[in-house]
């Protein structure tokens, strides 16, 4: 083998699943539930990690699995699918279900998807991807995130130690968008709403920028892209 050659790996598999409810748990954050026994198997293993939800394409409810060509995904007609990375907010082994998190806000192909999803409706899954390793023995945390990261913060909250003195800053777009996370003793919670008209990812970066931290404290932070 040379040194410019290259081990191309197949991306896990694609398991088709079917939505069991949708509730919306703000104007902002629907929580969409899937089921099926194509889940059996799935195991997550660390907080905040993340699947592949593969959505029907836009403008149709049929769902078509991509194929890999050793570089992406593509559709049998050339185009790229509708794949979106989200955190497994809950998964249940028992029940073979599955939970996301999805923020509804302007346009979006996931956005969309969101608002009009119905108990039935086909999806595919991939994944998951790996998680946040907690160190245990950090005195101290920040966890940072936009609205799209809390189904992610919920979990990296409840993996942390009990001891530990714990700043917790979340940007969300509307005052109504705030959830509640997971109690713990050392934790100081933090909401900054993103002003109207303001880039995403502002309030977030006015949050922590003045955070005091020691020097041996891990920092957990993730958002959209856009962010």
């Amino acid at each position: 083998m040379t040194a410019t050659a290259r081990l191309r790996r197949e991306p896990p598999a694609f398991r088709r699943i079917a939505v069991r409810g949708v509730e919306h748990l703000t104007p902002r954050m629907v929580r969409v539930t899937f089921a099926g026994p194509e889940l059996e198997g799935l195991v997550v293993e660390q907080p905040a990690a993340s699947v592949r939800l593969l959505l029907p394409s836009p403008g149709t409810s049929d769902l078509v699995v991509p194929t890999w060509n050793g570089n992406e995904f593509l559709l049998p007609d050339g185009r790229r699918p509708a794949l979106r990375t989200f955190t497994p907010w809950r998964v249940d082994p028992t029940a073979l279900e599955l939970d996301v998190g999805i923020v509804v806000h302007g346009g979006g192909v996931a956005s969309e998807w969101a608002q009009s999803v119905q108990p039935g409706d086909a999806v595919a899954v991939s994944g998951p991807g790996r998680g946040y390793a907690v160190d245990s023995g950090a005195p101290a945390f920040l966890v940072a995130g936009d609205e799209t990261a809390i189904p992610a913060i919920t979990q990296v909250i409840a993996a942390l130690p009990a001891e530990a003195a714990v700043q917790v800053r979340v940007e969300v777009g509307h005052a109504d968008a705030r959830l509640e996370l997971p109690e713990h003793a050392g934790a100081g919670v933090e909401w900054r709403v993103l002003a109207a008209g303001a880039p995403p990812g502002e309030a977030l970066a006015a949050a922590v920028r003045d955070v005091e931290l020691d020097a041996d404290a891990r920092v957990w932070v993730a958002g959209e892209a856009a962010s």
